[in-house]
């Protein structure tokens, strides 16, 4: 009983075999014996030719009727020019009578090839779905002479070391129908793939953002059990504020995560799309074979079937390029890749603002104090669910970090509140004084109140008296100080419920003159255009 080689093996001698290499070249490179390797050969249909342009099944024909004839052949013994194996007789004489394993299922290849899959997605799908018992290089002749073959470019290849390098990019998702309004939305395929064994995640999503791009990297590199040294990407602005082949601006969120995992960006140049040719391929590979021509109607379906195409067709396949399983090459490239740390990393949200005259910042309606000397310049704001931090815009040094507070709230450290007045703040002031006398004694004391969080408040006022007019808010002011109640708040309810009367315009105004007056004068006019005597 002969031995029984492992899948990775057989697939390997398999794709060097339809290269067209010889037997004693696969032995040389398998360690498998030409005996062997012929029998795998002929069992998937795959034919070697010999040097006297005679094929591997010739061959092993003549042989067969050379031992038949060196023994005592019967009368009726077959010629040597139709001696076939066992296996290879019933599959060769139904195919000679029908001309292709495949004709029975040219509707559904026409139509695939019509929707634009290509010849590996078709075999994939006629094995999963209909229990096509054929090899593949059946479907691939079927569909040559449906279409014509084409013949392939060559790209140059960048080798790297096992877990050094992984490339990641997007690419056009599948259109998935979006339960919100029922109608079919295009999503966005997003790949990454490791520049040794080529291993690739392919992950959908909706739409994209800085948050969302990071949250991609994340979910791979946990599929992945741990993260390369360096991710090759495009300049996008998810992840390059500001593409330069020698100084690149890295997203903030992007570098903090990368940073986070140990891992280095490099930016691919500009118009130099072959530096990441790997991904592409990836990608293509993805949108050719699993989703070409296809809608799904949950976005988990699109989602299952992506990953049970890569878990069965997509890591078993052997590469073109390394002549090897995927799957293999990464079982000893894993082990090498930077391990996951223990804290996952901390998404945040980050802006510029310009620090206010009362010091502070605002972040979702709460208010942040900045050091002194800051008021009125711009700073980096991050925050996330627990802290807000301040950051030089120009060096990246952390000025000030606070905790989070919920709307309303105000936090100033006490290092950070002035011993004086600010000039801003005391040119307010008088700005009130000068609107009117009840309006400069309730600014006057919500500053001697609150301070310089009270500087909002004074702003307030002063935005009403723009709005309103100095004398209603005069008045509303007035009111305040009666009833004791010198605040903002109370001046604006105050306005709400008083409105200013609208303005009349009456008969007997002096400035209006009689509707007879008007007629006179267009009649004068008229009898002027008439004549050419002017009117004194």
């Amino acid at each position: 009983m002969s031995n029984v080689l492992k899948l990775d093996k057989q697939e390997e001698i398999r794709a060097l075999g339809r290269l067209g290499w010889s037997l004693r070249r696969i032995e040389e490179a398998t360690g498998v014996r030409r005996e062997t390797v012929s029998r795998y050969l002929g069992w998937a249909g795959i034919v070697v030719r010999r040097p006297r342009g005679r094929t591997l099944a010739d061959s092993k024909a003549a042989s067969e009727a050379t031992a038949d004839s060196a023994g005592s052949p019967g009368p009726g013994s077959k010629p040597a020019s139709v001696a076939t194996t066992d296996l290879e007789r019933p599959r060769r004489a139904d195919a000679a009578r029908r001309g292709s394993e495949c004709e029975d299922y040219r509707e559904l290849i026409t139509a695939a090839l019509e929707a634009g899959r290509n010849a590996k997605s078709i075999w994939q799908e006629l094995v999963d779905r209909h229990g096509f018992p054929h090899h593949y290089e059946s479907v691939k002749r079927f569909v040559r002479k449906l279409r014509g073959s084409a013949v392939r470019l060559a790209h140059p290849t960048i080798s790297t070391a096992p877990a050094e390098e992984a490339q990641v990019d997007y690419g056009e998702g599948p259109m998935v129908r979006q339960p919100a309004t029922g109608k079919y939305r295009r999503t966005r395929l997003f790949a990454l793939t490791l520049g040794w064994s080529r291993k690739s995640v392919w992950l959908l999503t909706w739409r994209s953002s800085s948050r969302i791009w990071c949250e991609l990297h994340a979910e791979a590199f946990r599929r992945l059990g741990g993260a390369p040294r360096t991710i090759v990407l495009d300049n996008l602005k998810e992840g390059v504020l500001a593409a330069d082949i020698y100084d690149p601006t890295l997203n903030p969120l992007y570098r903090d995560f990368l940073a986070h995992h140990g891992v280095t960006a490099l930016p691919a140049r500009v118009l130099h799309p072959d530096r990441k040719g790997k991904v592409e391929s990836a990608i293509g590979f993805a949108q050719k074979t699993p989703l070409r021509g296809k809608r799904y109607e949950t976005f988990e379906a699109a989602v299952s079937e992506l990953d049970h195409w890569t878990a069965r067709w997509a890591d078993t396949r052997i590469h073109g390029t390394t002549k090897r399983q995927v799957a293999a090459m990464f079982a000893e490239e894993q082990p090498l890749l930077l391990p996951l740390p223990a804290t996952p990393f901390r998404f945040y949200e980050h802006s510029t603002r310009t620090v206010h005259l009362d010091g502070c910042i605002e972040v979702a309606a709460a208010y942040y104090g900045a050091p002194p000397g800051w008021i009125g310049r711009e700073v980096v704001v991050q925050w996330d669910e627990l802290h807000v931090r301040l950051l030089d815009p120009s060096t990246g040094v952390l000025l000030r970090e606070h905790l989070r507070q919920p709307r309303g709230w105000r936090h100033v450290a006490p290092q950070d509140q002035s011993a004086r007045t600010p000039s801003g703040t005391l040119r307010l002031l008088a700005r009130a004084c000068s609107a009117g006398r009840a309006i400069g004694l309730v600014c006057d004391d919500i500053h001697a109140r609150m301070g310089e969080a009270g500087v909002r408040r004074i702003l307030g006022v002063l935005a009403l008296v723009k709005k309103e007019g100095a004398r209603a808010v005069e008045d509303a002011c007035q009111a305040a100080l009666e009833v004791r109640c010198l605040d903002y708040r109370f001046v604006k309810k105050w306005l709400e419920r008083h409105p200013k009367a609208p303005l009349e315009l009456r008969q007997i105004d002096p400035l209006i003159r009689e509707l007879s007056e008007y007629r006179e004068r267009v009649a004068q006019l008229s009898t002027s255009a008439s004549s050419t005597t002017p009117i004194p």
